[in-house]
């Protein structure tokens, strides 16, 4: 008899799932449905709804329990296009719906407490799961702190925008109300950090409106970095293209080595270590690192105890066992972005199935990213990037030879860009064919 991938799951778990249960923690939240191996996932972004539907495909005995503050999914790749007025915010919103039905729980509210002896989950609810895998995927964690004046009253006026949502809509307000001849300015902050060509993407979309709604704005980008971070070919010759970017009467400044130090509110004004700029509207992106459940589990161990750094094969915590880091809150080499969070939370879901089969793990894995950018109201580009494992270096890495790239934007590519949205959105939250994207490029 010839078994497919889920009858040989469903006819070899019980052993393994034995094995994987023995000596699970006592006293905690009862979660219904599947008897096997207790999973928490925390965060329903990219990496966590991914992980999640794809764990319950493949091994759909594990008790998959998801925790998610959020009522609906907004989707930070493509909310670029919001501040553009290509877009509005319901078109990058969708519903958890079809992802509840897939696991066993689903929870609505934020986890508090992470105890990795006891294998808990705690929340401001106060319910408490047990668990013999945790998944973490909560994304990253904005530190405010690092830039002086950025307090609570300061974020009320000055945006982020770097979590799509509320904020991405007030953005949008600002530069609606904007005058004509405004500034509009805007950071980028030290590598690393969530969507590496996003910022300069945002000062093409934000262009774009200037260009037919305020022609006599400009824009002003305080980069941390010493240059463009991503793309940056692609970028300038977008930003000539449309912008007239070097010449004297270019929509956009560009200025390097100017990490913000300071906003000020009442004045409007941000400060670098060169600069104090005024703008009629600020938008200061802060410092980032892992998720603040990161925190909670204790994993946040690499680069001066910002990220967490795992195995590339399991995504595996390399300092606790049993926790498993997806998406931005890892310290690895790819790009932190919507693409490599789905396909390495479904890179996990098959690592833990396989274990929970009480079979090995694939010993050469292979992470596939593609990043498209919006360049004007109806051209994009994008990047697209295999990385494979390298057993000498016990790394993953890209190949040799260059990065499947755009020659340039294009109107074919904005097309690509809008189908590959929807694509991900629907792979993601396992919304169906008759799902109604209203979403355009």
């Amino acid at each position: 008899m010839t078994l497919n991938r889920r009858d040989f799951l469903k006819t070899s778990f019980g052993a393994a799932g034995l094995a994987v249960t023995a000596g699970l923690a006592g006293c905690a939240t009862t979660q219904t449905g599947s008897a096997g191996p207790k999973v928490v996932v925390v965060g329903a972004g990219f990496g966590g709804a991914a992980f999640s539907r794809y764990l319950k495909m493949w091994a759909p005995t594990a008790n998959v329990t998801l925790i998610e503050p959020n009522a609906k999914f907004t989707s930070c790749p493509y909310s670029n296009t919001v501040l553009a007025g290509i877009n509005k915010m319901e078109d990058i919103t969708h519903p958890y719906d079809y992802l509840k039905k897939a696991v066993d729980n689903f929870v609505p509210d934020t986890v508090t407490a992470i105890d990795t002896t006891k294998q808990t989950v705690t929340t401001a609810g106060g319910r408490t799961f047990a668990y013999d895998k945790l998944v973490l995927a909560g994304g990253i964690e904005l530190l405010f702190d690092k830039v002086q004046g950025y307090d609570a009253e300061a974020q009320k006026t000055v945006m982020h925008a770097w979590k799509a949502g509320p904020q991405t809509a007030t953005l949008r307000k600002q530069l609606e109300a904007m005058p004509d001849g405004g500034t509009f300015v805007m950071s980028v902050p030290m590598a690393p950090y969530r969507c590496p060509p996003g910022p300069y993407e945002r000062a093409c979309m934000v262009a774009s409106y200037f260009k037919q709604a305020k022609p006599k704005s400009k824009i002003i980008i305080l980069d941390g970095n010493p240059d463009i971070a991503s793309k940056k070919p692609l970028f300038v010759a977008a930003w000539t293209r449309h912008f007239g970017y070097g010449t004297d009467n270019s929509m956009i400044d560009f200025r390097g080595n100017n990490q913000p130090r300071a906003v000020d509110v009442k004045k409007m004004m941000v400060s670098t270590e060169f600069d104090d700029v005024k703008g009629d509207v600020i938008n200061v992106v802060p410092p980032m690192r892992a998720a603040e459940v990161c925190g909670l589990a204790g994993v946040r161990d690499g680069s001066g105890g910002n990220w967490c750094t795992i195995d590339y094969r399991t995504f595996e915590s390399k300092v606790v066992k049993n926790v498993h880091i997806l998406g931005d809150s890892a310290l690895t080499n790819f790009p932190k972005s919507g693409s490599v969070a789905n396909n390495t939370g479904k890179m996990c879901a098959y690592a833990l199935s396989e274990q929970f089969a009480g079979r090995p793990f694939d010993p050469a894995p292979v992470v596939t990213n593609t990043c498209y950018s919006g360049t004007g109201m109806g051209t994009a580009f994008h990047v697209a990037t295999v990385f494979r494992w390298d057993e000498a270096k016990q790394s993953m890495v890209p190949p040799k030879d260059a990065n499947g790239i755009s020659s340039a934007e294009s109107e074919l590519e904005m097309a690509f860009m809008e189908s590959w949205a929807k694509n991900v959105w629907a792979d993601t939250l396992g919304l169906p064919e008759s799902y109604n994207f209203t979403a355009k490029g």
